[in-house]
């Protein structure tokens, strides 16, 4: 069964420029990686990778399996450590402001909740008590506000994703890394996250990648599309059509050239 009905969907997840406020402050970091290279013994995985992301831009990532996308994710979350070569993050509020570890937030395709907890408490973890009432209020925003006192057994694995993803914002990150993280889901549900996770971006304004194996999700989301091959960044796409994203002739031949250029890699 899907969170919601179509209908529903339509009503609250519907990206529109009235979604967005002119004067919301935009959180994200920039991201410079330069000279990247990420080995594993004998095996390169990542090698003399180049790759600026501008503060507040939606990067997806593509490419096969074992191309480096998830162990770039991880080494910008710094669960990893680079072999050779710097990732360097700017504040887009303050030029001399660091980006620490608690500014980003990683978002898996196992949303990683703690069954013996409530939804809300879920996203309640790491936060100081004076900041719960902002728990609350994202869960209003990803539609779970009368489902905060279940447990995650009892919620479908859409909820459960929104749940992960309200607890992500709840640290006000300014870099959002999604690895997946819809890969399990259905087709109208999946539908419905790609349509909140863009309206949350919108709004907040903090620098989002994306690993993803669909292209068409891809499209949808991104500002430009990564491709890597073997480690290197093989192309880059920008995807220059206007939000909300409509699929016609223009969002088919985009999909339709980066298909092409994973499948020649």
């Amino acid at each position: 069964m899907t969170d919601l009905s179509i209908s529903q969907y339509a009503h609250e997840f519907v990206v529109t420029p009235e979604n967005v406020t002119a004067d919301n402050e935009k959180i994200g970091a920039e991201i410079d990686i330069t000279e990247l290279h990420k080995y594993y013994g004998d095996v390169k995985v990542l090698e003399d990778l180049d790759l600026n992301i501008k503060a507040g831009e939606f990067i997806a990532i593509v490419g096969r399996s074992g191309c480096g996308k998830s162990t770039l994710l991880r080494l910008i979350a710094d669960l990893e450590q680079p072999s050779y070569g710097e990732i360097k993050f700017k504040s887009q509020i303050n030029f001399r402001e660091g980006i620490t570890a608690d500014d980003i937030r990683v978002m898996f395709q196992d949303p990683r909740l703690l069954p013996w907890k409530s939804i809300l408490k879920n996203v309640q973890l790491g936060l100081d008590k004076a900041q719960y009432p902002k728990a609350e209020q994202l869960l209003e925003k990803v539609g779970l506000k009368e489902k905060s006192e279940l447990w995650p057994s009892q919620l479908s694995g859409g909820q459960r994703q929104r749940t992960a993803l309200a607890r992500a914002l709840s640290h006000t990150p300014r870099v959002l890394l999604l690895d997946e993280p819809l890969g399990a889901l259905d087709a109208l549900t999946r539908l419905e996250m790609q349509s909140l996770i863009e309206k949350l971006w919108l709004e907040q304004g903090f620098t989002t990648i994306l690993v993803t194996h669909d292209v068409s999700e891809a499209v949808q989301l991104a500002d430009r599309i990564i491709l890597l091959d073997k480690g290197h960044i093989a192309q880059q796409f920008n995807i220059d059509l206007a939000r909300p994203r409509q699929k016609g002739i223009a969002f088919a031949e985009f999909e339709q050239q980066i298909l092409q250029a994973v499948l020649s890699t």
